[in-house]
Formats: C-alpha cells, sequence, structure tokens
C-alpha cells in the first residue's frame, strides 16, 4: 500500500479585508489573477457576507472586537505564530491598521487602499467634521433608505444609490445598522499618528485621485507617519478597489511580491 503526503503550500498568505456593505467577493479578481502566487484568505467582517451581526456588543462595539472576529475566522487556516500579508480597504483597512499593531510579530507588509482611520485626524480637522457631519446625516435620517443613500452617495456621486437596482438599495439599506456600528467604532478607536511608528513593515498606502478630502486626508497622513511607508494615488474615487480593479490589483501584486511601487 503507498501513502501519499500533500506538498505543504509554500505561497505567502495574504489575509484581505474588504470595505463597509460590501464582503469578501470585492476580491474574487484579484484572487484569481494570482492564486498561482499567493494562498490568499478572505474574510466577511462582521455583519457583512456571511458573517454575523454582533448582537451583544453594539453599546460598546469597537475595532477591537473586529480583528478578534477576524483572528477567528483566519485561526483554522493559518499556524499560530504564522505570518501573512495584510490587505484592507476602507473599513477593512482600518481593521488592518488595528489587526497590524497588535499582531505586529506576524505581519509582513501592509497595504491598505484609504483606510477610513478617522481617528487618525484632530478633531478640528476639516476632513474630520466632513465626515462626522456625514455621521449625523446618517443618523438623522428618516429610516434606513435614506440613510444608505447618503452613505452610498458620498463615498460614489450624488445620485449614486438611486441609480441603483431596487434589489440593491434594500440590500445596502439592512446594512445601515453595522455601518453606523463602523462609524462608532473608527471615530472611537484610540490610535493616534505616533502609534503608527510601531508598524514599521514594508507599507503601502494608496488613495483616489476623485476620492473625499475625508480618505485623502488619512492616507497622506498616515503614509507620513509609517516608518516605512509609501503613498500612491490611482485612477478612481474610494472605490477604486472594485471599480478600477485593473489599476488597483498589479499594484497591490506587485507590492505583494516585493516591488518598489513608485506610479498607479
Amino acid at each position: 500500500m503507498t501513502t501519499t503526503h500533500a506538498l505543504p503550500d509554500t505561497r505567502p498568505a495574504v489575509v484581505l479585508l474588504h470595505s463597509s456593505m460590501s464582503s469578501k467577493g470585492q476580491w474574487a479578481e484579484l484572487m484569481a489573477q494570482h492564486e498561482a502566487s499567493f494562498r490568499f484568505i478572505a474574510v466577511d467582517l462582521l455583519g457583512y457576507g456571511k458573517s454575523p451581526f454582533p448582537t451583544g456588543s453594539e453599546g460598546n462595539f469597537s475595532l477591537a472586537h473586529e480583528v478578534d472576529a477576524v483572528n477567528a475566522a483566519i485561526a483554522g487556516k493559518l499556524a499560530p505564530t504564522e505570518a501573512f500579508h495584510l490587505v484592507g480597504h476602507s473599513y477593512g483597512g482600518a481593521t488592518a491598521l488595528r489587526m497590524a499593531r497588535q499582531l505586529r510579530a506576524r505581519v509582513t507588509s501592509l497595504a491598505v487602499f484609504e483606510p477610513v482611520a478617522f481617528h487618525l485626524l484632530s478633531e478640528d480637522d476639516a476632513a474630520r467634521i466632513e465626515i462626522e457631519n456625514v455621521v449625523a446625516d446618517i443618523h438623522g435620517a428618516t429610516g434606513p433608505h435614506d440613510a444608505a443613500r447618503t452613505f452610498i452617495d458620498y463615498w460614489n456621486r450624488a445620485g449614486a444609490f438611486d441609480a441603483l437596482p431596487e434589489a440593491q438599495q434594500l440590500r445596502f439599506a439592512a446594512q445601515i445598522a453595522k455601518v453606523k456600528l463602523d462609524f462608532q467604532a473608527l471615530l472611537g478607536e484610540p490610535a493616534t499618528l505616533a502609534d503608527m511608528a510601531a508598524l514599521d513593515m514594508p507599507a503601502l498606502v494608496l488613495s483616489g485621485e476623485r476620492s473625499p478630502q475625508s480618505t485623502r486626508r488619512v492616507a497622506e497622513r498616515l503614509a507620513a507617519a509609517l516608518p516605512n511607508g509609501a503613498a500612491v494615488q490611482t485612477k478612481g474615487g474610494h472605490m477604486a478597489p472594485i471599480t478600477h480593479a485593473a489599476v488597483v490589483n498589479p499594484l497591490l501584486a506587485a507590492f505583494l511580491s516585493g516591488a518598489e511601487i513608485t506610479s498607479a
């Protein structure tokens, strides 16, 4: 009788974290294009995709809760001390920053597209005030549908929500409760720009040329605070990892491969 053993998977592990109102499916194209080189582990953040809503912790929900859920999701796919690359977009990018600080010894590199880490901006920063006004409008909306419209239109353009198919509008409206928790976690996160100095791994901070002031400011400040951070602007806006994947994905793949990224 002959016994065969599978060879160990030597591809570098890459953990992928998506944006609010999205799911791990947003990374499908990146994974399909580069699966020969990397072992991708895409995670559904709490309340999105197939991940449960974080019931029981709404009053004090934080990025620490989100990171705990991510760690639980990847535990069965990575050895306890196994190193991995970390990639995040928007809310997933802010979660990645928190996760990288908690697991510094395991994070080989960090790539984020416009992490919505508004806690890194001072309270009197016009960019922070802008997003706080958006949050206030979401909470003051007459219902989930109007709140979702405010959220979607801010990140895309006026009228973007109303142009969507009704089924998609309903799905976004159903997710607005988690979006409110996302903003609660983001604005309540205690980490400062000074804390980013601990993230001394190779880092790439991407931003879109047509993005709102709030996230462009965060990306600018973050890239300057990271000891080994590089900043690159791409075509598109805040949702460029989805709308301009043909531009963003090659940059991410090149960075993960160790290439120096200087332009988009």
